[in-house]
């Protein structure tokens, strides 16, 4: 397998694949195996892949040199060989060594779970910076990983003179390539993270709440920011359907304006590496006034997907304190002996909507703005027209709710917090307000 070109051979029309699903220590519920096993297939299909079959075993204990029994093993060289299988995906993370064991073995390229979401997200990078933090999140990932494309190899040169020595590896020579473009990478990236942080401080003069949504990647996210923010991203009932960040305005009933970012998917055990290049994007995490957390309440997992979730959150957080909304999407789907007791008292906001449907989308819109309105003060201010700085810096520190002028002065519904509270009743420039 080492000789095949990595971008070739996911580039062919008709990959049969084998996945296998491991479940290591325990013995999962008949429901738990059903949803593990649909994920593992469904994230192959994310890159169109042919599954021929999808193994299920309960290891005991993993053997450090290639993962699985050699009896386990024999089963699966059997289906290799009578369905002309050309790849096997294996569910779990892979060392290195163990991941060459078991190509030497099947004699077919092997991917872990961790290989195949770079895969994925390789696949789906549209923008400059996604194809960057992708890349770099491959790197990292390859450079653990050298030893088994170079095993075979000898030494690639010998030392002279008094210099001497036993010369420089081809692993070693391809460490030190991998590192360098890791380093040109990540200057990219911080001037990407530069460039976010100069987005941020224009937005911040002009006052929009930033509300993110967060979740389990096919949570249906991407529906639900199409439908607030009347959009049309790319949608697809497929995992990692988005991977690009975007951004629109939404308006309240009430003419509150808000921005709505879009973020990528969430997903268990995702590769630490993955987290790491991210950081730039989700760092829009960080400034979020308000995290809308959607949960696909159609699947049954939906609960242990929520906990995925919040430790991903809990890690680019750092535990920052900020405002979160539970929206439990998908309700259409929900059949009427199965919905589920609607008394969110446990929860401080809360919601179940159908974007599909637009059910509870309004009261959605109401709670993020209820939400909004805590940490700021609704006023009604008059102004003179003549008074060009007032309006001015009303539109730039506030945000304007509605303006009605009349013949001398404009009357205007703003939103202000505690500081520019205290501006306004200190500046008499206002005419008056209420």
């Amino acid at each position: 397998m080492n000789s095949i070109n990595k971008k070739d051979f996911f580039n062919k029309k008709l990959i049969n694949t084998v996945v296998i699903c491991p479940f290591v220590n325990y013995k999962p519920t008949n429901e738990d195996k059903a949803y593990k096993l649909k994920e593992a297939e469904e994230l192959s299909k994310a890159i169109n892949l042919n599954i021929i079959d999808v193994f299920d075993i309960f290891i005991k204990a993993i053997k450090p040199s290639i993962y699985f029994g050699k009896g386990f093993l024999d089963r699966v060289i059997h289906t290799i060989h009578s369905e002309s299988i050309n790849l096997v995906i294996v569910d779990a993370a892979l060392s290195p060594i163990q991941q060459r064991n078991l190509e030497i073995e099947l004699k077919v390229k092997v991917i872990d779970r961790t290989g195949l979401i770079l895969e994925i997200f390789g696949k789906r990078a549209k923008t400059r910076e996604g194809i960057l933090q992708v890349e770099l999140a491959h790197l990292n990932y390859q450079k653990t990983r050298l030893v088994r494309s170079w095993t075979h190899l000898e030494r690639q040169r010998g030392g002279a003179g008094f210099l001497g020595g036993p010369g420089e590896k081809q692993i070693e020579l391809d460490k030190r390539i991998i590192n360098k473009r890791v380093n040109k990478i990540k200057k990219e990236i911080e001037k990407v993270k530069k460039t976010r942080k100069l987005h941020r401080d224009s937005r911040s003069k002009i006052p929009y709440p930033l509300i993110a949504l967060v979740g389990y990647t096919n949570a249906g996210k991407s529906t639900l920011f199409n439908k607030l923010t009347n959009s049309s991203v790319y949608v697809e009932d497929k995992l990692f359907a988005t991977l690009d960040p975007t951004m629109r305005v939404m308006t309240t009933e009430s003419g509150l304006e808000v921005i709505i970012s879009d973020t990528v998917g969430f997903i268990s055990e995702l590769p630490h590496e993955l987290i790491a290049s991210f950081r730039a994007t989700l760092e829009e995490l960080h400034s979020a006034d308000i995290i809308i957390n959607v949960r696909d309440i159609s699947n049954p997992d939906y609960k242990k997907h929520n906990e995925d979730v919040l430790n991903i959150l809990n890690t680019i957080l750092e535990n920052k304190n900020t405002s979160v909304i539970n929206v439990f999407s998908k309700f259409d789907l929900i059949k009427n002996e199965d919905h589920p007791n609607k008394d969110t008292s446990k929860f401080d906001n809360s919601c179940y909507i159908s974007s599909f449907t637009g059910y509870g989308i309004s009261n959605l819109k109401d709670k993020i703005e209820k939400l909004i309105i805590q940490h700021k003060q609704k006023i009604s201010v008059s102004v003179s027209l003549s008074d060009g700085k007032t309006l001015a810096w009303l539109y730039q520190n506030g945000q304007v709710i509605s303006r009605h002028d009349t013949s001398n002065e404009a009357k205007i519904d703003i939103l202000l917090n505690k500081k520019e509270m205290n501006i306004i009743e200190n500046n008499n420039s206002f005419l008056s307000y209420e």
